[in-house]
């Protein structure tokens, strides 16, 4: 396994992070605890969930596992507070001092643990001042709670600011950023990418298969398989958006570069993810073990110079064909 180190923080991960955000949702527990064993014994020793996937449900799975095949000390386990924890109060949620010191205790006890390696903050939140949500991060590391600090899905600028506050205040920084990036949505090299690199952040890409439309199964327009995300009778409007007529030639020219290479889309696209300049770590969301087995199964392939040539002529760097997140990041946007 060819560990990488997170940004500047002398941490070394595995080039593929184990996403659990499927456990407690539509992958049962025993199936978690399973595709959690397999992914260390392979050599993952990333791990990265939320206090939002399933409301906490995620985090006791995963935390379960970790307590039943006693490999806590050997993984490096990531969380991300933000999320609506109660529907009814309008404090639970957000990146206030409030909320923050109260989920994370919550995710700590979920997770079963005494140390959360990496805790992120799983979306900006304009409406609040970053300073008050730096310095309850800085004294949860501090007391011990919580190693490193991170950000998801924030603009460059927005991490700049978190640096210079962190400057100024004397508090610990962050250390990486989870943008989305896979080949239907480029935009992060234009400018987060290059930016990281310069200031040493890791970056930890969520949906590097595109939120599963670069896995392969979705080969016609007018036959999407009924039991996938895009082939439900009703969409959500995220997914709306995501699934729009302009990604059809893009794709099927895709499958016709794996197919001429014998590979399988799904691991091309993980490959091309992992080997962008700049990237950690991507990560990967399993359903189920066959999908675990499909991801690491990225690891053994390698693009060279001209397959990434062929790939940008197809996918241009830095464009979007499919929009996975929101890139205006307006007051209130991400609550």
């Amino acid at each position: 396994m060819d560990y990488r180190l997170l940004g500047r923080t002398g941490v070394y991960v595995s080039p593929l992070c184990l996403g659990c955000m499927m456990f407690g949702a539509r992958t049962e527990p025993d199936d978690a605890y399973a595709i959690i064993d397999r992914a260390i014994d392979r050599g993952v020793n990333f791990l990265d969930t939320a206090n939002a996937y399933s409301r906490g449900r995620s985090e006791e799975i995963t935390g379960e596992a970790l307590k039943r095949n006693g490999k806590r000390d050997r993984v490096v386990l990531a969380t991300k507070v933000h999320g609506r924890m109660d529907d009814e109060d309008p404090n639970a949620g957000g990146t206030s001092r409030r909320h923050i010191m109260q989920q994370c205790d919550a995710s700590l006890k979920r997770l079963q643990t005494d140390w959360i390696d990496l805790y992120q903050l799983h979306r900006p939140h304009s409406e609040i001042a970053i300073d008050e949500t730096l310095g309850a991060l800085d004294d949860l590391v501090r007391a011990g709670k919580i190693r490193y600090i991170g950000t998801s899905t924030f603009a460059a600028w927005q991490v700049m600011e978190s640096i210079m506050v962190s400057r100024e205040r004397g508090f610990n920084r962050v250390v990486c950023e989870q943008p989305p990036l896979n080949l239907l949505d480029r935009r992060v090299e234009r400018e987060l990418i290059p930016f990281a690199r310069t200031y040493g952040l890791g970056v930890i890409p969520w949906s590097p298969l595109g939120g599963g439309l670069l896995s392969g199964k979705y080969r016609d327009r007018n036959d999407l398989p009924k039991d996938s995300r895009f082939g439900r009778a009703k969409l959500s409007p995220m997914q709306q958006r995501r699934l729009t007529d302009a990604i059809w030639n893009p794709l099927d020219a895709y499958h016709r570069f794996c197919e001429a290479r014998g590979w399988k889309p799904s691991q091309a696209a993980l490959a091309w993810c992992r080997d962008r300049p700049g990237v950690t770590s991507p990560i990967i969301g399993p359903r189920t073990m066959e999908q675990l087995e499909d991801n690491l199964g990225s690891l053994e392939l390698a693009l060279s110079e001209e397959d990434l040539e062929e790939l940008d002529a197809i996918f241009a760097p830095g464009e979007m064909i499919s929009p996975f997140y929101d890139a205006d990041f307006g007051p209130g946007l991400f609550r």
